[in-house]
This record gives structure tokens, C-alpha cells and sequence, in this order.
């Protein structure tokens, strides 16, 4: 049992990357606009119709496929913001909770309408490669592949936010609103930003594994909350922390799903998470919020 060990650990850190492109995204929105977006599993789902069809339609290979989802994440991501958030702007959290939730109705109910309640799959070997085999350890192609594309993302996004003056807008938006807009920021420009490469994100994540499982309205969706876990694991103020909480959350539901039952794997995540909020409800990395009275 000790030699699968390797196994279930790199097969976990490679799923965990997929994991952690969807917590990154959740945690961009909350960073800038302190809404958590419940919609972001339909999100998801939405984004690997997009790249199903471009290739199953259209019959587009599969990057060309997915530079065309991505498109549609931009004019998704613009249009929840411009109609479903900004209107909100200034009213009661509750209420912005209960809009995002509404927009994950809505989106459930359009897939269902364009692509129907059935399962769809990508047609097999789009993706170049096959099974890499390293000692002890396999590592399949599409497995591979989602690493690497979660790689380019993340350095992508890393340098974006440290490089460039939009992110550097953004960043500080995420710590103060009303200093940013003192210093000429617009801060509603910075949410549509902030919107889009979230949805960004979930489209990535949403390509990845419907192309290695399938995509259904029924069930998509609910891989994002393996991404909840992974945001409180990590802290909702922290990129880093989720980019970290995916993989844990990846690599322990991959170790004891293989070493010690399959139906334990599948909710060890969650036991993470309430271990995590006794003991340290602001995340490994998250900012402890410490109030005067």
C-alpha cells in the first residue's frame, strides 16, 4: 500500500491545480468587491459548454476551441457584472448573496434549454501526449496538460498584479476602496476586471474537466465546491492561499480516496474545511480582522 503513495500524491497535486484555478477565481471577486459568488459552479460549467461546443459544433480544434471559450468568459464575465452587480452597488450584502445565487438559477436553467440535462463529452485524444510513466508513478496526458495550463495561468496572473498598472489598480482596490477612488480609481472598472478574470479562470477549470470527465448541468457545477475548502483552507483574503488550498485539497482527497476508501476521499475536503474553521477561521494565510471597541 506504501509504494501507491507516490501515485495518489502526484495524481492528487495534478487535479489539485484544476481545484485551484477555481478558488483563485472565487477569491478575486471577494478580494475587490467582498462578494463571494455562489454562481461560480455554473460559471464554471457554462465556460466548458462553450469550449464543448466550439469543438463539437464548429469542429475547431481543441486550442482554438478554448481561446473561443475564453472570448465568451470575457463577454460573460462583462455582462454579470454590468447587469447583475453593478445595479447592486451599495445595498445590503444579503442582498447581493441572494443576486448571485439567482444568477446560478439562471445560468442552470440556460444550459439546460441550449445543451439539455444529458451528459456530454468531449471527443478522446485531442490532446497530444500520452501517459508518462516515472519510476513508480503514472501520469496521464490530459492530467498533465491541466498542470501545465494552471501554470502558464497562475504566472500569468502573478505578473499581471505585480508588473502591470491595472493590476496594481486592482490591488489596491482589494485593500480600500474609498482610499483607491481618492486616488482617481475607478473602482467600477476595476469590478468588471475583476469579474472577467474570474470567469476566465472558472472557464479554464470548467474545459479542464469536463474534457477528463464530462459536462452536465446536474453535476458540473458541483465541483466547485471542492474550491470551497480550498478558499477557507487558504484565507478569503489570499490568492497565494487558495493557489496553496487547491492543491492540499487536491492531494488529500486523492490520498485517502486511494489508501483508505473512495467514499472518504470524496468528503475528506469538507473535513478539512470544519477542522479549518475551529481552529483557524481566517485561513492558513488570511488576514486576522482585529476591531477596537
Amino acid at each position: 500500500m506504501l509504494s501507491l503513495v507516490p501515485q495518489f500524491f502526484v495524481s492528487g497535486l495534478l487535479t489539485g491545480s484544476v481545484y485551484a484555478l477555481i478558488a483563485v477565481s472565487i477569491v478575486l471577486v471577494y478580494k475587490s468587491t467582498r462578494i463571494f459568488n455562489f454562481a461560480v459552479g455554473e460559471l464554471l460549467a457554462l465556460g466548458g459548454y462553450f469550449c464543448y461546443s466550439f469543438v463539437v459544433w464548429f469542429h475547431f480544434p481543441l486550442w482554438l476551441a478554448l481561446v473561443g471559450a475564453l472570448l465568451m468568459a470575457v463577454v460573460t464575465g462583462l455582462l454579470v457584472e454590468r447587469l447583475v452587480l453593478r445595479p447592486l452597488l451599495g445595498q445590503p450584502l444579503l442582498t447581493i448573496i441572494m443576486a448571485t445565487l439567482a444568477l446560478s438559477v439562471l445560468l442552470r436553467g440556460i444550459m439546460l434549454m441550449i445543451w439539455t440535462g444529458y451528459d456530454v463529452a468531449f471527443p478522446k485524444n485531442l490532446l497530444p501526449g500520452k501517459t508518462v510513466v516515472v519510476g513508480s508513478v503514472a501520469m496521464s496526458a490530459e492530467l498533465l496538460w491541466a498542470f501545465g495550463i494552471a501554470v502558464v495561468a497562475f504566472a500569468t496572473l502573478a505578473y499581471f498584479f505585480v508588473k502591470t498598472q491595472t493590476g496594481l489598480r486592482m490591488r489596491a482596490v482589494s485593500q480600500d476602496h474609498e482610499l483607491a477612488m481618492s486616488c482617481g480609481i475607478n473602482i467600477t472598472v476595476v469590478f468588471a476586471l475583476t469579474w472577467v478574470l474570474a470567469v476566465i479562470l472558472g472557464t479554464l477549470a470548467g474545459s479542464l474537466m469536463g474534457y477528463r470527465l464530462a459536462l452536465a448541468p446536474s453535476y458540473t457545477p458541483l465541483l466547485a465546491l471542492k474550491a470551497f475548502p480550498a478558499v477557507i483552507f487558504g484565507g478569503l483574503d489570499s490568492v497565494t492561499g487558495a493557489l496553496l488550498g487547491g492543491l492540499i485539497v487536491g492531494i488529500i482527497e486523492s490520498m485517502v480516496g486511494g489508501l483508505i476508501d473512495p467514499t472518504m476521499g470524496e468528503i475528506s475536503a469538507y473535513i478539512l474545511l470544519l477542522a479549518v474553521l475551529l481552529i483557524r477561521p481566517e485561513g492558513l494565510m488570511g488576514l486576522k480582522r482585529i476591531e477596537r471597541v
